[in-house]
């Protein structure tokens, strides 16, 4: 039987790392794989160092997409097909809604074309969990929490936001759309809710 992908979407400042070390410690939990992009391979570690540099922003598309699939081939796919249920935090989803900011103005778009690289080789997640948060909410959590990405500005936010808001009107079949100003624990009820909704199982 083939195993299910869930992927845990939103802006930064958003609440999903936070839902995902819960879900990490939650026994209901200890037969799935857990995972995230940028990966921790080397190629991961590319899109990190591009992140926190100047890198140009469709070198760092690529990156991005050279990680993704890597991901996919070594991880994903293998477990997906021994049965085992996958969960990623951040995955082709943040690229279509990121990326697709950072390279407005290149091309006319930039969604569509990020989204139509993908095409033919990604793996569509079953389920994706959009943690949705104001980005003024958002960015002050980020500066609360340390050093601040080129990503985590108000403005940019809002874009990135929208961008996954349009997602997820397109694919009202798969995406779970979860407010995450309100306290961690109705967070995860939800989100709980949403994957159980899925896999079956408690």
């Amino acid at each position: 039987m083939k195993g299910k992908l869930i992927t845990l979407e939103g802006i930064d400042g958003s609440g999903k790392s936070t839902i995902t070390e819960r879900l990490r410690s939650n026994p209901d939990f200890k037969d799935f794989v857990f995972t995230r992009e940028p990966t921790t391979g080397w190629i991961g570690d590319a899109v990190n160092r591009a992140i926190h540099s100047d890198t140009d922003d469709l070198a760092e598309l690529l990156l991005f997409t050279a990680d993704h699939a890597e991901h996919i081939s070594k991880l994903i796919l293998p477990a997906l097909e021994s049965g085992q249920n996958v969960i990623s935090d951040r995955y082709s989803g943040s690229r279509y809604a990121y990326q697709a900011v950072t390279l407005k103005g290149k091309f006319p778009e930039p969604m569509e074309w990020i989204q139509q690289i993908h095409r033919g080789w990604t793996v569509d997640p079953d389920l994706t969990v959009l943690f949705d948060i104001d980005p003024k909410i958002s960015v002050e959590r980020c500066g609360n929490r340390g050093e601040q990405t080129k990503f985590e500005k108000i403005d940019f936010l809002e874009e990135v936001r929208a961008n996954y808001l349009k997602l997820a009107e397109a694919h009202p079949e798969r995406f779970v759309i979860i407010n995450t100003d309100r306290p961690v624990d109705e967070i995860e009820k939800d989100v709980l809710e949403a994957i159980f909704s899925l896999v079956g199982t408690r």
